[in-house]
């Protein structure tokens, strides 16, 4: 998509973020979420696109 002031971030999309990634594995048990449940996934959170730097676009 076009607009004025650039094109869309070909690496976010126009999201601005860069969705986090989980990474799953029995191996990891000993972090516990609640008292019931063992967690086996350790996520990493979004983070702001390093292409466009959060706006979403890039300059033509």
């Amino acid at each position: 998509m076009l607009t004025s002031v650039g094109k869309e971030c070909p690496m976010c999309m126009g999201k601005k973020v860069i969705p986090g990634t989980c990474v799953c594995d029995m191996e990891w048990r000993g972090n516990r979420g609640d008292e019931e449940e063992w967690e086996d996934c350790q996520c990493a959170r979004e983070q702001q696109c390093p292409v466009c730097h959060g706006t979403g676009l890039i300059e033509n």
